[in-house]
């Protein structure tokens, strides 16, 4: 095994509205994903230091990018978060390593700085339960 950049991604798609995955990888400037574990505090008094138990899994994370109304791009993509409530795999592959999970994208907040850049941002969070887990 060798130390890798996180260059050459090889899939970075999520679903649109009807459940199509899309390839989007062209408008996603930067993202980041966490799969913390609750904890649960279960310390006696007879302890003197802490003892935790794991608890659920999770996943969520943010993608950010530059604006692109190409068809079946970002913001095609990504324009019917405020209007749809459905789960939405969110895939990543990089090395031959693929992690893809259903979530729910919370938001499509769009940004037009005042030097002219006109970037989104959305977040996504785990929907239904299932442990995220790369394959």
């Amino acid at each position: 095994m060798a130390k890798e950049s996180g260059l050459g991604w090889t899939t970075f798609s999520v679903d649109d509205a009807s459940g199509t995955p899309r390839d989007i990888r062209t408008d996603v400037t930067n993202l980041d994903w966490s799969m913390p574990r609750g904890v649960q505090d279960v310390t006696g008094i007879d302890k003197s230091a802490i003892e935790r138990l794991l608890l659920l899994a999770d996943f969520s994370g943010n993608m950010n990018g530059v604006f692109d109304d190409g068809s079946n791009l970002a913001h095609a993509v990504l324009k019917t978060v405020s209007s749809t409530s459905v789960n939405r795999t969110v895939s990543v592959g990089i090395s031959g390593q693929t992690l893809a999970n259903e979530c729910l994208i919370t938001d499509y907040a769009l940004t037009r700085a005042a030097s002219g850049e006109f970037t989104w941002q959305a977040p996504f969070s785990l929907a239904d339960g299932t442990v995220p887990t790369w394959s």
